[in-house]
């Protein structure tokens, strides 16, 4: 009988593994699969209708290997759970594109894979803090390696009018209570805010919520969509994940 039931413990215990497994890689590749679909698909509707609208005067077209640093558009904030911009982030490879809709809610946007945008903080481009959060695991994971952004790399956010360009700049881990991350000014509610930040929030460490991992980026300038530029003004950086052509 004992030995039955060691049998029996070893059996479980080797189907809870092959469970974690099946949510940690395989079934989140599924996903994550789905989900850079998706991102193609719409940035491929974007680039058809930059391509119904008139370019602007060539004199007037910044370098397309260069972002423009002038202040860069702000759309009004969407509908909830209203998908409006993509997340690019060559650190996590050519084939990482995930969708990023509007608010954080559990079962219509990020139990769908999808990035949610805080809607208390800014909108991408805007002064300010614009905040997303994603599961770590499970539902495509779109945030599962947060832990290896290093200093200087480059986060993307793309919407209808183009890519905006951000540069990780540190890591922290906060209790899951811990909302000055959504500040105007990450973690210092008393200033006014004069630059464009970017927080990735998602929970920590992997397989629970005890607490948030947390990563800031600043802002450095902006990619405006062009039908009159090779890959409608895509950062050349980017340009494989965009047009579909990098995935593994």
């Amino acid at each position: 009988m004992v030995g039955i039931i060691g049998e029996l413990l070893i059996t479980s215990g080797l189907v809870v593994l092959l469970f974690i497994g099946w949510q940690l890689w395989f079934y989140d590749g599924i996903v994550g699969n789905e989900l850079q679909q998706q991102a193609n698909a719409q940035s491929q509707r974007w680039n058809e209708q930059a391509a119904a609208t008139p370019s602007p005067d060539p004199s007037e077209t910044p370098d397309p290997d260069e972002p423009s640093t002038d202040a860069p558009p702000v759309q009004a904030a969407p509908a909830n759970a209203q998908q409006f911009g993509m997340l690019v982030v060559p650190r996590w490879g050519a084939d990482y594109y995930r969708p990023i809709a509007q608010g954080v809610g559990v079962y219509d946007v990020l139990n769908k894979g999808e990035l949610g945008h805080y809607p208390s903080t800014q909108m991408p481009g805007e002064v300010g803090n614009f905040a997303i959060a994603a599961h770590r695991t499970t539902k495509g994971g779109s945030l599962h390696n947060i832990h290896e952004l290093q200093l200087g790399d480059h986060i993307y956010v793309e919407t209808a009018a183009g890519w905006y360009l951000y540069s990780f700049r540190n890591l922290e881990y906060v209790r899951a209570s811990g909302v000055g991350v959504l500040d105007p000014v990450p973690q210092d509610p008393s200033t006014a805010p004069s630059e464009r930040y970017i927080t990735l929030t998602s929970c920590n460490p992997i397989l629970t919520s005890v607490e948030r991992i947390i990563a800031y980026g600043v802002y450095e300038g902006f990619f405006p969509r062009d039908a009159s530029k090779p890959g409608f003004g895509a950062p050349q950086e980017i340009a494989a994940t965009v047009t579909g052509t990098g995935a593994a």
